[in-house]
């Protein structure tokens, strides 16, 4: 028998996109298609998604067709109420044969594997999720050995299937070590690390794909399944980029977007100090965000980057100005750094094209780098040079190791490299603009937020 295979990965709630790749796939399927997405596809950044807990993305699965789905790393990130509801509700199955939540018990809704049926032709289809090691505790979620899980499911269903599929978000490094091992996997359908194959190959009598991120591409492959074993007949990975969008994708981002920003829009609370930003100047804003995580996390010092907001926040409080004003899908971290390094990341903050630099990295959602603001310190400078900086009121010792209160941005030393010099982090599930929800409510961490913690010494001369 035939049986054609329409392939995503990683779209990474790029819809727009994804509007095109809905129009190819339906120009290319007929009775005989798989239609299977490898995970990333529903990415937290997109307003329908957050304000929908995620409905808008099965509605989308739903209608373009799919038949499976494995789970990525960022069906994870909106924490696992989200995840168990998502999965709970989807007319396409959520697959994750390594997942389970932090205590070891299963997620409501994900499946380890799914059988399907083409014309006769029974179907297995698996995959593990990516082990997100330091984040996993924060998320609540727990991944077994994936190579373990996988064989553990092939063995489970021998005898039952004509055809198996591993739909894996584990990167292809990960699947071309599998592939030497595996026995009973016909297709190895790769996500994670974005990589775009020119085209399907075969290794070890497996046919291997991975069709690139970002809705820019779908893969197609065409295989015979016979008494002999899996034939690969045709492959190829099409750019989407020409192809019209689809109206129905469209008619779902746009009634989902409506229904999401009526729900964002309701107002949590009202705020009657003004939390003011500025990417250059020290800010109120910012330094609530720095104190906020500092309490959160219990270390020495807060530190944040005043570029992970775009604006200020004044009058009432909604998840949607939280959204615009800190889109940044970035988490509270804590790390321990050394009194050195510190003084040197804080000393760049007084350049101003330092504080100006592009401040692209993973996660980040805003233009500029921006400066450093601070929590239980103080910072003494001439406007050129830092003087003195005191923390907990003693001053700094180069050679101390001093626990940080920031971000993972930070934690990984973008835009102020000498931070990565860095030991023991640790991170949290909630994202900034959550430490801003919690904390712009509390009167006096607003308070504390006017108060300046850099101060300029300047000699007078008459």
């Amino acid at each position: 028998m035939k049986l054609k295979i329409i392939h995503t990965n990683d779209l990474h709630s790029h819809f727009e996109a994804f509007s095109k790749a809905v129009s190819l796939i339906k120009q290319f399927q007929d009775d005989n298609t798989l239609i299977l997405d490898g995970g990333d596809f529903a990415d937290f950044k997109s307003i329908e998604l957050q304000g929908t807990r995620g409905m808008a993305a099965l509605e989308l699965l739903d209608y373009a067709g799919y038949d499976a789905l494995t789970i990525g790393n960022n069906e994870m990130f909106n924490g696992i109420d989200t995840l168990e509801h998502m999965a709970s509700n989807s007319p396409v199955p959520f697959i994750s044969n390594n997942l389970l939540k932090s205590c070891r018990t299963k997620i409501d809704g994900v499946v380890s594997s799914t059988l399907l049926e083409k014309k006769g032709l029974r179907i297995l289809i698996t995959g593990s999720s990516p082990d997100m090691d330091v984040f996993s505790d924060g998320l609540g979620v727990h991944m077994t050995n994936y190579n373990n899980a996988i064989k553990a499911e092939v063995a489970k269903h021998a005898g039952n299937y004509d055809l198996c599929i591993l739909l894996n978000h584990l990167g292809t490094f990960a699947d071309d070590e599998l592939v030497t091992e595996l026995e009973g996997v016909d297709i190895i359908l790769s996500a994670h690390d974005h990589k775009l194959y020119p085209q399907a190959k075969v290794v070890n009598g497996t046919i291997m794909n991975s069709a690139g991120c970002y809705g820019e591409y779908i893969g197609v492959i065409e295989i015979e399944v016979s008494d002999h074993g899996v034939d690969l007949l045709h492959s190829q990975n099409l750019a989407t980029k020409d192809a019209h969008r689809d109206e129905g994708v469209l008619s779902i981002l746009k009634r989902n977007k409506e229904k999401a920003i009526e729900v964002l829009s309701e107002p949590l609370y009202t705020i009657e100090t003004p939390l003011w930003h500025d990417v250059l100047e020290e800010n109120p804003l910012t330094n609530l965000i720095a104190d906020g995580v500092r309490d959160m996390l219990d270390c020495d010092i807060g530190l944040m980057n005043s570029g992970i907001v775009n604006a200020g926040l004044f009058g009432y409080v909604s998840n949607k100005k939280l959204i615009e004003v800190c889109p940044s899908p970035l988490n509270p971290t804590s790390f321990e750094v050394q009194g050195k390094d510190l003084k040197e990341a804080i000393g760049q903050s007084l350049d101003a094209g330092i504080c100006l630099h592009d401040g692209k990295g993973p996660g980040f959602r805003g233009r500029f780098v921006g400066r450093l603001h601070v929590s239980g310190a103080e910072v003494i400078h001439d406007g050129k040079r830092i003087q003195e900086i005191f923390i907990g009121g003693e001053s700094l010792n180069d050679e101390k190791w001093y626990s940080v209160a920031s971000s993972d941005y930070l934690q990984r030393g973008s835009g102020y490299p000498a931070l990565a010099n860095n030991r023991g982090e640790k991170y949290l599930a909630e994202e900034i603009k959550d430490v801003i929800r919690i904390y712009a409510e509390k009167n006096e961490f607003l308070t504390k937020s006017g108060i300046s913690r850099w101060k300029e010494n300047v000699d007078m001369k008459v």
